[in-house]
């Protein structure tokens, strides 16, 4: 995973890496492609956690179908000061149904994460990230930790260096489970990690690599 800080105050540009990789069998004979030419649909089928009541996180597909984006309308963890000691920790699962034309199928290339903190000096955050097709045993778990004093957005990215795609013929669920927490520390001051798209460029983006079947 790669992790950046843009706009960031007391606090030098980070940079780290890691990979992660879906394991999904690949369909035989598979041939390199652009895109389809049918329809692809992406339907919420499920939302829950403390981080999103119902209603609260949206799907959005990009226009030229390389994938989609997540956005959460209320998603902050919060701790210190006047903060809920509930608040310090806050996930949110959504279960994503993508619908492709017959004859496609497709593999996860990239995830792009982004969102702001504010932390004061002396506290630490969490970003967690979880996803896996349903039905799949893998399960992948990658964390990024942030260190206050920092006030500005923040990106992490998850790339996939070999491609894997779904079975042909078969309508997969993309589960994706996100975490945020905070831990005030040693500072007094109240302390976010939030991915509240009301807040900015904030949202969540999978990027698609297409194959014909």
């Amino acid at each position: 995973m790669i992790k950046s800080l843009v706009g960031v105050r007391h606090t030098a540009l980070a940079v780290i890496g890691t990979v992660l990789t879906l394991s999904l069998s690949t369909p035989a004979h598979a041939e390199a492609a652009a895109v389809p030419d049918g329809n692809v649909t992406f339907e919420v089928i499920a939302a829950n956690g403390s981080g999103c009541a119902p209603g609260t996180a949206t799907v959005i597909a990009d226009s030229d179908k390389t994938g989609f984006r997540i956005r959460y309308h209320d998603f902050v963890a919060e701790a210190g000061g006047s903060a809920d000691p509930t608040d310090r920790r806050k996930n949110c699962q959504v279960g994503v149904l993508v619908t492709v034309p017959a004859g496609w199928t497709f593999a996860v290339a990239e995830a792009d994460y982004r969102g702001r903190a504010r932390l004061y000096s002396g506290a630490t955050a969490l970003q967690r990230t979880n996803y896996y097709w349903q039905g799949s045993s893998v399960n992948n778990n990658n964390d990024e930790t942030f260190t206050g004093p920092l006030n500005g957005f923040w990106a992490t990215k998850d790339v996939a260096p070999v491609l894997v795609y779904a079975p042909c013929t078969e309508q997969r669920v993309l589960n994706v489970n996100t975490e945020l927490r905070v831990d005030p520390g040693t500072s007094s001051g109240r302390s976010s990690m939030s991915m509240r798209s009301s807040e900015g460029d904030v949202d969540t983006l999978f990027n698609f690599s297409w194959i014909r079947c």
